[in-house]
C-alpha cells in the first residue's frame, strides 16, 4: 500500500470514529425506554414477511405470523453479529502496532455488535413476554459463528458485507415507510440501522385454529421463500453489494455463485 492510499483509508477511518460518535445511543435510554411490545400490531413488514402473500389466513392470522417471523428476525441478527464481533476483532490485530486511527474504528465498530447482541437478547425476553407458547430458535450462535470463521476472511468479510447492506435495504424500503408497526418493534431496527449503516428455520406457529395439509404446505414454503428473500436476496440484488463482488472476483467465480444462487433466486 502506498503512502497515498494509507492517507485516503485513514480518513475513511476517521470518519467513521466521527460518525459512531455522534449517533452512538443506548439500549434503555434510547431504545427500550421502559416500553413493551405492542401485540395488537405486526412486527415486520408485509414487505418483508410476505403474510399478504397467505391469502387463506385471517388478519390476527397474519399479525401473528409477523411477530413470529419477526421474533426470528431479532433472533437472526443476534447470531450474526457473534461471528462478526469475533473477525473484527481477529482483523483490528493488523493495526495493533499501526494505523491506530484505523484501530480505533475497528474497536468501536466490535463495541457495536456487541451491543446489537445484547439489544437482541432484550429484544427477545421482552417479545417472549407476550407471545403463545411454542416458539424456538434453534440455531446456536457459536455454533454458527464457528461454521463461518472457518472460512476465509474474504469470504467472511463478503457475508457480512452482504448482511450489512440487506438490513440497509430492509429498513429503508419496508420497516420506516410503515406505520402500522408495533413502534417499540420498528424503533428497534431504527437505531440498529443507524449504526449498521456504517459498518432460516421455520417457527412453530402458535395459532387457534387448524390448517389443511395444502395450507400447511402454503405456510411452510411461504414463510420459507420470505425467509430466503430476507437474509439472501434482497442483499443479492442490492446494486452496492453486486458492485463491490463484481469488482472482487472473476467471471468464473460469478458463474459459480450465479449457478448456486439461481435455485433460490427462483
Amino acid at each position: 500500500m502506498n503512502a497515498t492510499q494509507h492517507q485516503i483509508d485513514t480518513k475513511r477511518y476517521a470518519k467513521c470514529i466521527e460518525v459512531s460518535k455522534r449517533i452512538r445511543w443506548d439500549i434503555d435510554r434510547d431504545v427500550i425506554r421502559g416500553r413493551k411490545f405492542d401485540f395488537s400490531k405486526k412486527f415486520l413488514p408485509d414487505g418483508i414477511s410476505q403474510v399478504d402473500r397467505l391469502d387463506f389466513l385471517k388478519p390476527d392470522e397474519r399479525r401473528l405470523l409477523s411477530q413470529v417471523q419477526g421474533r426470528t428476525y431479532a433472533n437472526i441478527f443476534g447470531l450474526v453479529e457473534r461471528y462478526i464481533g469475533a473477525k473484527i476483532l481477529e482483523i483490528s490485530r493488523d493495526h495493533w502496532l499501526g494505523d491506530q486511527t484505523a484501530l480505533e474504528a475497528l474497536v468501536r465498530f466490535t463495541d457495536e455488535e456487541l451491543k446489537h447482541q445484547e439489544l437482541f437478547r432484550r429484544i427477545e425476553s421482552l417479545v417472549a413476554e407476550g407471545m403463545p407458547q411454542g416458539y424456538k430458535f434453534l440455531p446456536q450462535p457459536n455454533d454458527v459463528a464457528s461454521f463461518v470463521l472457518g472460512k476465509s476472511t474474504w469470504a467472511v468479510l463478503a457475508l457480512t458485507c452482504h448482511i450489512e447492506l440487506f438490513t440497509q435495504v430492509h429498513y429503508r424500503q419496508s420497516i420506516e415507510v410503515d406505520e402500522n408497526l408495533s413502534e417499540l418493534y420498528k424503533d428497534v431496527f431504527f437505531f440498529h440501522w443507524k449504526e449498521e449503516s456504517q459498518h432460516a428455520i421455520l417457527d412453530e406457529l402458535a395459532c387457534a385454529r387448524s390448517f389443511t395439509p395444502a395450507e400447511m404446505e402454503r405456510l411452510r414454503a411461504g414463510v420459507l421463500k420470505a425467509y430466503r428473500w430476507q437474509y439472501i436476496v434482497s442483499g443479492v440484488q442490492d446494486p452496492r453489494f453486486n458492485e463491490i463482488l463484481g469488482a472482487m472476483i472473476t467471471p468464473a467465480h460469478g458463474k459459480r455463485i450465479g449457478e448456486a444462487l439461481a435455485p433460490i433466486m427462483q
